[in-house]
């Protein structure tokens, strides 16, 4: 197995994709029992070389700022994503473009690693597309709010779903749907991963 320095350096050359734009973003943490997954960086996070970093992040930091702010989060939780490469727009919505199945799986190596490497505790998958991939649910409603056990790469851990922190997402509008995400987040906070790095100075 790669150690963490040479996973790192693999990830960071990694060019296997050729509809994509600029260079991997990952939050690397070594030691990380908690990791955060999310969709795919946005051209604000390839500019910024960090995930999260622009209107997402905001709103999704502010989901978790009564246990840390931001820069404590992001010295402990390794943060990444199912791609780590921004897709581009989709010519049709406008939006950032769904990575393709091949661009799913090509990066999905370097998220095997990670968890190889990490034998994280609790991941956190954010978005449609972290849960589908992490848990094999694509509807959040059957996803949020529940504690889902998961192996991986040889490693078995917890997952629990939240919603994309998009200001394009309307799936918190529903009371139903946002009590499902309180969950989550409550669910987050009582897990004993994070309790415990909580408990770090």
């Amino acid at each position: 197995m790669m150690t963490w320095k040479q996973h790192l350096e693999t990830l960071d050359a990694c060019r296997l994709c050729p509809n994509v734009f600029g260079a991997p973003v990952t939050n690397a943490v070594a030691g990380a029992r908690v990791m955060l997954v999310g969709q795919a960086p946005g051209p604000h996070e390839v500019e910024d070389r960090r995930p999260f970093a622009y209107t997402a992040g905001k709103r999704l930091f502010s989901w978790f700022a009564d246990l840390m702010d931001e820069e404590t989060f992001r010295s402990r939780v390794h943060i990444c994503a199912v791609i780590r490469c921004f897709p581009g727009k989709d010519a049709k919505s406008g939006g950032d473009r769904v990575p393709d199945t091949d661009e799913i799986a090509r990066c999905g190596a370097h998220l095997d690693r990670e968890i190889a490497l990490l034998a994280p505790q609790l991941v956190i998958a954010v978005g449609t597309l972290a849960s589908q991939q992490l848990v094999g649910i694509a509807q959040l409603k059957d996803a949020v709010g529940r504690v889902h056990r998961v192996t991986r790469a040889g490693k078995s851990f917890d997952v629990v779903v939240l919603p994309h922190p998009s200001g394009r997402s309307t799936w918190m509008n529903k009371p139903e749907n946002a009590k499902l995400m309180q969950r989550s987040l409550a669910l987050i906070r009582e897990h004993p991963a994070m309790v415990s790095l909580l408990r770090r100075r």
